[in-house]
């Protein structure tokens, strides 16, 4: 009979924020696989829970998740903690996940705190949607396309980002935003020093050029104003301007931009209707 795997939300800065159901399942488990055994560990004393911890993290996770596969085929019962907030939410989990399912695993998850949510209820910018972009690309151009393809985005964005790439982030969001794009910025959220600073792009980037950027960011980004034009006329202009000479990859971002379509969804529109098929 397969084990079991409980994915365990942890405090993203607060202890006391830890649940007693989370004490419960690190005490259950036979072994807590960890992001970083020493976070773990601190945790697990102030729960006063005994579980042995093994690291699991990006580098190590491809050999972790077939340890992890044989204890659940064997019958156990394995817990997934990260550093902060939920596993495989910008962290380690997926491949656990996806080891459990092959092996016929029962899975559990214990809910917990979450940068993202909290972020959102303090912002004032969120309705009943949102979408969650987590850490933008580290390189300047796939950071510039990927936040292309969201210019056109209607609904508030949320995004994380460490200290040395905060300014960079902000700045690159500015640049296809624009200056005026109202902002709010969490930081450390849970934690001793938690701030939560609002305005728009432009007045981020004067606060952060005046001050070093310390602790973890999640941002609040508003999204764009007006209605998205259809998909069906924007590929009759798209066709057009490219028989009349235009090349096809700025004729796609000038159209998505003017229509309100998402560049990336365009552009294989446009690549389907001609290979024939339906877009």
């Amino acid at each position: 009979m397969s084990g079991k795997l409980i994915l365990c939300g942890t405090p993203i800065g607060n202890l006391g924020d830890a649940s007693p159901r989370l004490a419960e399942a690190l005490k259950e488990a036979g072994l807590v696989f960890a992001e970083d055994t020493r976070r773990a560990k601190r945790l697990l004393d102030h729960l006063g829970v005994g579980t042995p911890v093994s690291s699991y993290f990006l580098g190590n996770e491809r050999a972790r998740s077939s340890q992890l596969a044989e204890r659940l085929a064997a019958g156990e019962t394995v817990a997934l903690i990260t550093d902060a907030g939920m596993p495989g939410v910008s962290d380690p989990g997926y491949s656990a996940v996806a080891a459990a399912k092959a092996v016929g695993a029962k899975l559990i998850v214990v809910p917990g705190p979450s940068a993202v949510t909290a972020a959102v209820t303090l912002s004032g910018l969120v309705g009943e949607r949102f979408c969650f972009e987590g850490f933008l690309p580290h390189k300047s151009g796939e950071k510039r396309a990927a936040i292309e393809d969201l210019s056109v985005e209607r609904r508030p964005m949320v995004f994380f980002s460490a200290p040395r790439r905060f300014l960079a982030d902000v700045e690159a969001m500015l640049a296809v935003f624009g200056s005026d794009r109202a902002v709010t910025v969490a930081r450390e959220l849970t934690k001793l020093h938690e701030e939560v600073w609002f305005g728009t792009l432009g007045g981020a980037i004067e606060e952060w050029r005046t001050r070093e950027p310390r602790g973890e960011f999640t941002l609040v980004v508003a999204g764009a104003p007006g209605e998205a034009g259809s998909l069906a006329a924007a590929l009759e202009e798209v066709a057009g301007r490219v028989d009349a000479g235009e090349p096809l990859s700025e004729v796609v971002r000038a159209v998505a931009t003017s229509l309100g379509l998402r560049r990336r969804m365009l552009y294989e529109a446009v690549l389907k209707e001609r290979d024939g098929l339906s877009p």
